[in-house]
């Protein structure tokens, strides 16, 4: 298949992996932003064709594992006390708030229905207009545009019943708080290439030069990761920081106008709680004034709304590339994607997911 099969190539990937071991004299660290990439370096064993010097930490690009747990808690809270409809995408069922998940409210009679689009949820709010219904609206700069459509369609065709419990996060600022700190040890990034798609990369030059850390942007198979990390210990070694195009079939620099136009008339930016690491500044994306009416946490009362995070998951070290999944005591037996105990074991992009299904034994 075009634009698969040759970026699954065996032969390409082994002579991007002699091209390495020629490259690098001496021990880099590597973040990959996207918990997508995370999957495809664990399922292809990227690690088996790197030297031994390169050591990838992984990131915060995992949408479901950075959401907040007091909106997990807020959306549990709407399903099973106020009898709204509650929406989301499957992924989200199971994420586990203070004492519950999704799926358990919806097991105990609960409202709570899967779809595959927002589109799916104002739909369905059209055809209840006697029910409140309530998307769980989620994600990066990639999912955003779709759940801002939801919203302005929402608006136009008159659906007064329809709003979305919204936690929208950013990448480049958290991409800065991970270099700012004070024990930050990445040297370089791999970009998320679908992020990119939307936003393009104009943000990330700045980035790249105030820190000094090359940012490659690259796609999800076998090759695309390789040449990415090829790229940046390349310029790592001859000691430049510049950000790199690797995704040249799908990226382009500005990115996607109409989603970014779509974007900033629908939500503004705001300060961001994330799970596990806290708040960084201006790094989400709130309702725009004109556009509150949709929002649900201002439509509905969730002050009765409890949140107490586990003292034992140690996702927010994960989330920030201080810790892998193997470092946690509870991975693989207190923590499962059966009984997880944080988001990253039960996304489909989690870290944690992603060690547990590729690598069980040992958990690297």
């Amino acid at each position: 298949m075009k634009y698969i099969d040759e970026y699954r190539d065996a032969e390409i990937v082994r002579k991007l992996s002699s091209e390495l071991h020629h490259t690098v004299s001496r021990n880099w660290t590597i973040m990959e932003i996207c918990g997508g990439q995370t999957h495809s370096i664990m399922r292809y064993r990227i690690e088996e064709f790197l030297p031994a010097g390169i050591n990838l930490v992984h990131g915060p690009g995992c949408p479901v594992c950075v959401t907040p747990l007091e909106i997990i808690d807020k959306a549990i809270y709407l399903a099973k006390e106020l009898n709204v409809i509650l929406v989301s995408f499957g992924d989200m069922l199971r994420v586990p708030g203070t004492e519950s998940d999704l799926l358990g409210v919806k097991a105990a009679g609960a409202d709570v229905r899967m779809v595959y689009s927002p589109l799916d949820a104002l739909k369905i709010a059209e055809d209840n207009p006697g029910r409140e219904v309530v998307f769980l609206a989620i994600g990066f700069e990639t999912t955003a545009p779709a759940n801002a459509l939801s919203v302005k369609e929402a608006r136009r065709r008159q659906v007064k019943n329809y709003s979305i419990l919204n936690s929208h996060v950013l990448v480049p600022p958290a991409m800065q708080a991970i270099l700012s700190a004070p024990d930050s040890r990445i040297e370089a990034f791999l970009a998320a290439g679908h992020v990119c798609t939307i936003m393009g990369y104009e943000e990330y030059i700045p980035l790249a030069q105030e820190y000094s850390v090359p940012i490659v942007i690259t796609g999800f198979e076998p090759v695309d990761i390789l040449q990415g990390i090829l790229e940046a210990v390349r310029q790592l070694e001859a000691g430049k920081a510049e950000v790199v195009n690797a995704y040249g079939r799908v990226v382009r620099k500005e990115g996607n106008k109409h989603a970014r136009d779509l974007l900033g008339e629908v939500f503004k930016v705001s300060d961001q709680n994330w799970r596990g690491i806290g708040v960084i500044p201006k790094s989400g994306l709130v309702l725009a004034d004109n556009y509150r009416e949709f929002d649900a946490s201002e439509r509905f009362d969730l002050s009765g709304v409890n949140t107490r995070e586990s003292n034992i998951c140690i996702a927010g070290q994960i989330l920030q590339g201080h810790a892998k999944p193997g470092d946690c005591p509870a991975f693989g037996t207190g923590c499962t994607p059966e009984h997880p105990l944080g988001a990253p074991m039960v996304s489909s992009e989690g870290s944690c997911s992603a060690y547990y299904r590729f690598s069980r034994k040992t958990g690297y």
